[in-house]
């Protein structure tokens, strides 16, 4: 569940069961099909403006995204998400807010928070420098991560403890940096000064903490970064 530093992360895990495929859906930018929890659907309100829908929960009819916020915003200019939309809802063209791509980020920065907060009060983080270390040396951690503005040394501190635990010592891994300084990651998890969290080991055959901790962050990471598949094919 780590990532070395400055690695893109790809969303790898599913809420699906073992043996089941998640359900597809496809981009109505790029027409590149893609399972629904690595993409980002999009609703209609009552008076007819796109919403963000990061949870997937609104009712009606949702049109789906494959892109990053930058590929987003240049279909936007260039008029193709207005068309792509009406398509995609059978209607006439629907209003869009000129601050779509920013209400998407802050969405899925939302979801990051809300699962990490589930998380904290499920008893699947750990949170304190000593007490991190500790889980670390002793291998009982399944992912690791950082605040934004975290120390280097602080950081790769507990970087070393990790691999001491998971006997990968000389592989330069370590933990995550969020994209959440510490006043966000103390807002989400209501405690003060978080600089650094642990996920536990998951207990069961349901997914762990980790994974869903990953695809959340996955998906943002995804949707900040430019998209490698879509701009070799030239679709946005």
């Amino acid at each position: 569940m780590r990532t070395p530093h400055n690695e893109r992360l790809t969303p790898t895990t599913r809420s699906t069961r073992p043996g089941e495929k998640s359900p597809e859906r496809k981009c109505i930018l790029t027409g590149r099909h893609g399972e629904r929890e690595d993409l980002i659907r999009l609703a209609i309100s009552p008076d007819g403006q796109v919403l963000p829908d990061p949870r997937a929960r609104a009712p009606g009819r949702g049109a789906w995204l494959g892109v990053s916020r930058a590929e987003l915003e240049a279909a936007i200019e260039k008029g193709k998400l207005k068309g792509a939309l009406a398509r995609a809802f059978k209607s006439a063209p629907p209003l869009v807010p000129e601050d779509l791509p920013a209400q998407i980020e802050a969405g899925l920065v939302r979801t990051l928070t809300d699962r990490l907060g589930l998380e904290m009060r499920g008893g699947n983080l750990i949170l304190g420098s000593e007490r991190i270390a500790e889980h670390a040396r002793g291998g009982a951690l399944a992912a690791l991560y950082h605040a934004s503005d975290a120390s280097e040394g602080g950081a790769a501190k507990l970087d070393q403890a990790w691999r001491v635990g998971m006997d990968r010592e000389g592989s330069g891994e370590g933990g995550t940096r969020l994209p959440l300084d510490r006043a966000a990651l103390s807002v989400a998890l209501g405690r003060d000064n978080v600089v650094h969290l642990g996920v536990i080991m998951g207990r069961g055959a349901d997914r762990s903490a980790a994974e869903r901790v990953e695809q959340a962050l996955a998906r943002l990471q995804n949707y900040r970064d430019a998209s490698q598949d879509a701009r070799e094919t030239g679709a946005v």
